[in-house]
């Protein structure tokens, strides 16, 4: 069971939505992972930049604050075999081509913008994410 820890979740969210404002207020770009790593990857995009920035930002911040926490490591464990893990991790890369979008993009900054597409993807995002959990959980006995 994962512990719930709302003030951290709060400031959390309260920086990711600050970072999708901010990026787009100062680059008029929207905060989608996938689209901003998308660009590091050969040929370089033109604005590379601001996107390896953004992408070092993302990985440094949370290694500074378990740092300054006085930890080594973040704990995780999985149930599930490593395989299982990489292909769960390529189908969501395929999902992310195919939606045009990852749940950052669609779920952070396309429902703030109230997008109809947007919608529709972080819809289909979560029914996938429930079938997939009650699946394994219930079907499949837990793995």
């Amino acid at each position: 069971m994962t512990e719930f820890t709302p003030v951290a979740s709060f400031l959390g969210g309260t920086m990711i939505g600050l970072a999708a404002v901010l990026l787009m207020a100062v680059h008029g770009r929207i905060a989608g992972m996938t689209g901003i790593l998308t660009g590091l990857l050969p040929p370089l995009a033109a604005d590379w930049a601001w996107r390896a920035a953004f992408i070092v930002g993302a990985i440094g911040a949370p290694a500074l604050i378990v740092a300054l926490a006085g930890r080594s490591a973040i704990a995780f464990e999985s149930s599930m075999p490593a395989l299982w893990l990489v292909a769960g991790g390529l189908l969501v890369g395929f999902g992310v081509h195919f939606a045009s979008g990852c749940t950052s993009g669609h779920g952070v900054c396309g429902l703030a913008r109230l997008s109809p597409r947007s919608m529709a993807a972080t819809v289909t995002f979560m029914a996938a994410t429930a079938a997939t959990v009650f699946f394994v959980r219930h079907v499949l006995g837990g793995l």
